[in-house]
C-alpha cells in the first residue's frame, strides 16, 4: 500500500489508518491515523491514559488491545491481518516498559534465546561490538545488570532479530541521566542504520531532543502530528497536551 506522509509528499514507511481498538468495553484507540517515514525516530506522547501503550501494542499486534476495526500497514505489508509472531518476522519489535528480561539467563543466552524461531538479524558478536557494556556482562546473570544495562539489553534482543520497526516503550523509566544519554546514544545509531522506532517516553523533552517528529495523542485520538521542534518551541501545545 502506497501512502502519502504528513508532509504530502514523502511515502510512509508505516501507515495507520482509522484505528479503533478496544480492552474490553474501554474504547482505547478512536480512530487513529498516523504516518511514519523509514528511518525517523517519532516520539508518541501524551498524558497518562492516552493510548500510547495500547498504540504500540496493536502496531506489534498484541492480542489487547482488540483491533475492532482500522488498517495498519508496515511498507506493503498489512499488520492489520496478521498475529503478532508474524508481525515479528517482518521485523516489528516491540521493547515494553518492563524490559522482560529472562530470569536465570546470562546476558549471552538472552541474546541466543531471541534468535530461537525468528529470522537473525544482528549477529552476537556485533551486538557485542555496540554495546561493549554488554560484552563485559555476556557471562552474567541479565536480571543481576543495573536498569540502563538491562535496557540496553532489551534493544540488543530486538536488534538479534530482523528489526525494521523498533517501538519503545518507557525506555528511560528508572534511569540516571547518564544510563539516559547512553541509550540515546545507542538509538541515534540505530537510526543511523536505517531502522524506524517510535518511542513513547513519560520524559518528553529527553524524547523530543531525539526524535525527528512527534505524535500526540488525548484520549485515544492524534491531537497533534507535526516536528518534534515545533512541540519544543510551541509552549502553549506544551501546556495543553503533555502539561509541560
Amino acid at each position: 500500500m502506497n501512502s502519502v506522509s504528513a508532509d504530502g509528499a514523502t511515502p510512509a514507511y508505516f501507515h495507520c489508518r482509522d484505528v479503533h481498538a478496544y480492552y474490553g468495553e474501554s474504547y482505547v484507540l478512536q480512530g487513529i491515523e498516523c504516518m511514519v517515514r523509514e528511518t525517523e525516530i517519532v516520539a508518541l506522547l501524551g498524558r497518562n491514559g492516552a493510548g500510547k501503550t495500547s498504540l504500540l501494542r496493536t502496531i506489534a499486534r498484541a492480542s489487547h488491545p482488540a483491533v475492532k476495526r482500522g488498517e495498519i500497514w508496515l511498507a506493503d505489508h498489512p499488520l492489520h491481518k496478521l498475529q503478532a509472531h508474524q508481525a515479528a518476522r517482518l521485523g516489528v519489535q516491540l521493547v515494553p516498559e518492563d524490559r522482560r528480561i529472562i530470569g536465570g539467563l546470562t546476558v549471552e543466552e538472552n541474546l541466543i534465546v531471541a534468535q530461537v524461531a525468528a529470522r537473525p538479524g544482528w549477529s552476537i558478536e556485533r551486538i557485542f561490538e555496540h554495546f561493549p557494556r554488554l560484552a563485559e556482562r555476556r557471562r552474567q546473570q541479565a536480571t543481576t545488570m543495573s536498569g540502563g544495562e538491562q535496557q540496553m539489553l532489551a534493544v540488543g534482543r530486538a536488534l538479534a532479530r530482523d528489526l525494521k520497526l523498533l517501538l519503545l516503550d518507557e525506555p528511560y523509566e528508572g534511569l540516571a541521566p547518564q544510563a539516559v544519554r547512553e541509550i540515546e546514544a545507542i538509538l541515534l545509531e540505530v537510526k543511523r542504520l536505517g531502522i524506524t522506532t517510535i518511542i513513547v517516553e513519560q520524559n518528553a523533552v529527553a524524547a523530543l531532543e531525539l526524535a525527528d517528529r512527534c505524535i500526540i495523542l488525548e484520549t485515544g485520538c492524534v491531537a497533534f502530528s507535526g516536528t518534534a521542534h515545533e512541540v519544543l518551541t510551541d509552549a502553549e501545545l506544551r501546556r495543553n497536551y503533555l502539561a509541560l
